[in-house]
């Protein structure tokens, strides 16, 4: 029993290794063609281990090119990406808390009526979201890249499913001491809430990141460019090589600020999908 237990564990971590090796073999190769000439990189096969353009290409990718700097599109992409996920958490917690918390007529309607907006990508609206936008003058604008996708009815779903698990009797207790709604919310429901809201933020923090079509319509300014906006202009077409080298590292930095962003919120996200207990 104990060998055949030892041969699973074994054969459970060799397939592991294995469905690891296959998952950053792409990640490795990207970056192994960030570090080498163009004329590497056209005429296969593509080195295995990295060379020795490194420094000159992520600098050429980080400050030159034709289009606008890949530091200046991390840096938009980044307050889109803060902004998304933060103005999402906020708006989810205060509405699930008012949906909750408060007794007003039709408060179940609301709910459900926010509920109902999942069914309504950003896609199926996209022609009067921008023209709400364009007559706001928000073209080009970070308030633009953020406001129009700023509600989300899946976090207000997920925070006032957990608003419903807290037990009654922390409410009547803060309203016998004397603490107001707000008061409530601030001390007792958001700290119960901490793993919940890291959870979330990095998964809308990714969400944010990724964002395409809509950075494309409310840009026309190379300046607001997104770095997914970038990579995919970067890409050549027809018989254009392009700068294939520059393309790979414009790449391996827009991976960065998400990874970098799991790895540090890492515990508190993995708690808050598998925490139960509150």
């Amino acid at each position: 029993m104990v060998r055949n237990n030892s041969l699973a564990t074994v054969l459970t971590h060799v397939l592991l290794i294995i469905g690891i090796g296959i998952m950053c073999l792409p990640i490795w190769l990207t970056f192994v063609g960030s570090t080498v000439t163009r004329a590497e990189i056209v005429h296969p096969p593509l080195p295995l281990w990295p060379g020795d353009q490194f420094l000159t290409n992520y600098r050429e990718a980080l400050f030159g090119g034709r289009q606008a700097p890949v530091l200046q599109m991390l840096w938009n992409s980044a307050i889109m990406a803060f902004g998304i996920a933060v103005g999402k958490i906020a708006i989810s917690l205060l509405s699930a808390f008012a949906i909750v918390y408060f007794r007003f007529p039709g408060r179940q309607l609301v709910f459900w009526t926010i509920f109902m907006t999942l069914m309504l990508p950003v896609e199926v609206r996209i022609v009067p979201t921008y023209e709400i936008a364009v007559n706001l003058k928000l073209l080009n604008t970070y308030a633009g890249l953020i406001l129009p996708l700023i509600a989300s009815a899946t976090a207000t779903f997920l925070f006032r499913q957990f608003f419903m698990t807290v037990p009654s009797e922390l409410a009547e207790a803060a309203r016998i001491d004397g603490a107001g709604p707000m008061r409530f919310f601030k001390d007792i429901l958001l700290p119960l809430s901490r793993t919940n809201i890291a959870a979330l933020f990095v998964i809308l923090f990714i969400y944010g990141w990724n964002q395409y079509l809509w950075p494309l319509l409310i840009t026309t300014d190379q300046d607001m460019n997104t770095i997914v906006m970038g990579i995919k202009r970067m890409i050549p077409s027809a018989d254009d090589y392009g700068n294939w080298p520059v393309t790979m590292a414009t790449a391996i930095l827009a991976i960065l600020p998400p990874a970098l962003v799991v790895i540090f919120m890492q515990r508190l996200f993995v708690k808050g999908l598998i925490e139960s207990e509150k």
